[in-house]
């Protein structure tokens, strides 16, 4: 059965996250700024509500929390604690409410930390601010029940063997509620699945697998071989990634996700295994929609 994830927009529905900038929170008085942002905590929390109830009724059966759910969490100047916001006790409850229908509709959410961040970057800082990012997301994992937390291995840095010893390491940073959420994927350009499984199965840390990904950075691997040994690193159901590429593949850039998903690029092999699929494209629920009665009309009992 395979279980087909929104990713953290809609095309048509009104369904609106809102966040806001630290140049705009800087012009505010702190006070002012504060309560601008827990304003903006309660909206995400009920859009977050909202966009779960949507996912249930039109049968999507994951949902992709966007990163900024909490605006500027960890940003060094404007950031902050929950528990410092105003109306902090009522944000915490309305995303508790979202973990409440998770778990009653059999719904999985998931997060996908922004690009900078970077686990094994040579600067300390840069961890830091990394690790403070995946803490403030499993936080907000806890809330609503979300057990994945996935992220990029991060650069290569002229060393891939000791780029990926210092990712080792920054993992013993997190804690149990991070770790235990958190998830490696390869990339398009960097490192594949064959590079990132041996530290996977050593850390028990699950790979995710983005077949869209491998394509554009090959290693090797059949896609047969890639979603075995993807699947081998999980101990829940797993959580790969598809898309497909704007121009085709002979394009000048076929790393850039299409509005829809060509059924062409959908792995077969996927269709036997219990799997959540993260449909990455630019259509959104459209693109769910499509790529469900496609499947369907393939295999009629696989999807939901």
């Amino acid at each position: 059965m395979i279980r087909l994830g929104l990713c953290c927009l809609f095309r048509e529905q009104p369904i609106k996250f809102r966040t806001t900038t630290a140049a705009a929170l800087s012009r505010m008085e702190r006070s002012a700024a504060v309560r601008k942002l827990a304003d903006l905590c309660l909206h995400n929390a009920e859009a977050l509500l909202q966009a779960l109830t949507y996912c249930h009724a039109h049968d999507i059966g994951a949902f992709r929390v966007m990163s900024q759910i909490l605006p500027l969490k960890t940003h060094p100047q404007q950031g902050y604690r929950i528990e410092d916001l105003p109306d902090a006790q009522e944000i915490v409850a309305r995303f508790q409410a979202c973990g409440e229908l998770v778990r009653s509709r059999g719904l999985r959410t998931s997060f996908h930390p922004d690009q900078f961040v970077v686990l094994n970057s040579p600067r300390d800082s840069v961890v830091a601010a990394s690790v403070a990012e995946i803490e403030y997301q499993a936080e907000v994992a806890e809330w609503i029940g979300a057990d994945v937390i996935n992220i990029h291995a991060g650069g290569a840095y002229g060393d891939k063997a000791a780029a990926l010893a210092r990712l080792e390491a920054s993992l013993e940073m997190l804690s149990p509620r991070a770790r235990s959420r958190l998830t490696l994927e390869n990339d398009d350009a960097i490192y594949t699945p064959a590079e990132l499984a041996p530290l996977c199965q050593r850390t028990a840390t699950p790979l995710v697998y983005d077949v869209h990904h491998h394509r554009c950075c090959p290693d090797g691997l059949t896609e047969i071989e890639a979603t075995d040994l993807a699947m081998a690193t999980w101990r829940r159901e797993p959580l790969f990634h598809i898309s497909s590429p704007l121009e085709g593949w002979q394009g000048p850039k076929p790393e850039r996700h299409h509005d829809f998903i060509d059924l062409r690029d959908f792995p077969r092999c996927w269709l036997a295994h219990q799997l959540t699929v993260d449909v990455e494209a630019k259509a959104k629920e459209l693109a769910v929609f499509q790529l469900k009665r496609e499947l369907a009309a393939l295999a009629p009992t696989t999807t939901r």
